[in-house]
């Protein structure tokens, strides 16, 4: 099977999938009512309103949520030539989080593209820390990044922890929720930050895509090929952080995404493939959009955090990965 059919296989499944999507929810909807809701012909206003209005943005939301981190845990494993590299791992999730709590806890305010730039702060404030932990030389080493990584995961865990004990106790329960992810706050009108950034992104990847092949020889290969290593990595690991910052902003803290879909993908296309970006995005959108739905239906009446279900999903997959690679060593 060529790369082409398995990237027209993965848009087909993403298509099917969201389209299956919005037929899931508390209220009861087929198929053919999302149909109908969405050419306009012949279907209720209230079922109309619910599929439109509510859960198309939340599926849009937890679509891009999943190609975004995708795509970040894709920048970090190839710059750093780290398997298990993700911004959960990395302290990047955390950070941004702490940027928001900060915010909403001196302003009061929890909506609006300012938490997108109060979480890009924090998430760039655990980057820098990262690079300055590890130093230079050992950037492109999986411990010394890695116990870094957890290191500063745990300290910003700690200060958002603290900022909530100071906090309004009227506000703690709301934000414990966001913290521990969720799209039950999309909107159509601030869906256009995750998608330019995403957008964006990603077309800076494709612009630099044989760099970042270059960049999986090491440092040495890549300066020989003309590439100054150090600072195109810190230009990748920028946009891993924009691209977490902003969703998190948008999500709260979803772990774990970033380091499975980049090594699924790996099994059926190679790291250096033309369509290796772009089958990372789709499949983690498509993961991201399943897991809503299990968000929405595990429980009658109720709704489960999203980043319970990929911290177990993930925490499973992490185990397993290292249990392998020891058995490879």
């Amino acid at each position: 099977m060529t790369d082409r059919v398995r990237f027209s296989l993965c848009v087909c499944v993403a298509l099917v999938s969201c389209f299956l999507a919005l037929s899931f929810g508390a209220a009861s909807t087929s198929m053919s009512d999302v149909l109908h809701s969405l050419i306009s012909q012949g279907s209720d206003e209230f079922i109309q309103r619910i599929i439109l209005q509510l859960r198309m943005p939340r599926m849009i939301l937890a679509f891009l949520a999943g190609a975004g981190l995708a795509l970040a845990g894709l920048i970090l494993q190839t710059v750093t030539r780290n398997p298990l590299a993700d911004p959960y791992l990395f302290g990047i999730s955390s950070g941004a989080s702490f940027g928001v709590v900060c915010f909403i806890s001196l302003t009061g305010v929890s909506f609006g593209f300012s938490m997108s730039i109060a979480a890009f702060l924090g998430s760039l404030l655990s980057m820098f820390l990262l690079i300055g932990i590890a130093g230079r030389r050992h950037v492109g080493q999986v411990e010394a990044m890695l116990l870094a990584g957890v290191a500063l995961s745990f300290l910003f865990s700690a200060l958002t922890s603290l900022l909530l004990y100071f906090s309004d106790p009227q506000a703690i329960t709301a934000i414990l929720f966001w913290t521990m992810g969720s799209f039950s706050r999309a909107e159509w009108g601030t869906l256009w930050i995750p998608l330019t950034v995403i957008i964006a992104c990603m077309t800076l990847m494709i612009a630099f895509r044989r760099q970042l092949n270059a960049m999986l020889l090491g440092d040495e290969s890549a300066a020989t090929l003309g590439i100054h290593a150090q600072r195109f990595r810190i230009l990748m690991l920028l946009l891993s952080s924009l691209i977490t910052a902003v969703l998190v902003a948008m999500c709260g803290g979803v772990g774990f995404v970033g380091l499975m879909i980049p090594h699924i993908v790996r099994y059926f296309t190679s790291q250096g493939s033309s369509h290796n970006l772009l089958m990372t995005s789709l499949v983690g959108g498509t993961f991201m959009v399943w897991v809503d739905v299990l968000c929405r239906t595990l429980l009658t009446n109720q709704e489960l955090p999203v980043g319970v279900i990929t911290a177990a999903i993930g925490s499973v997959f992490f185990l397993s990965l290292l249990y392998f690679r020891k058995q490879r060593r």
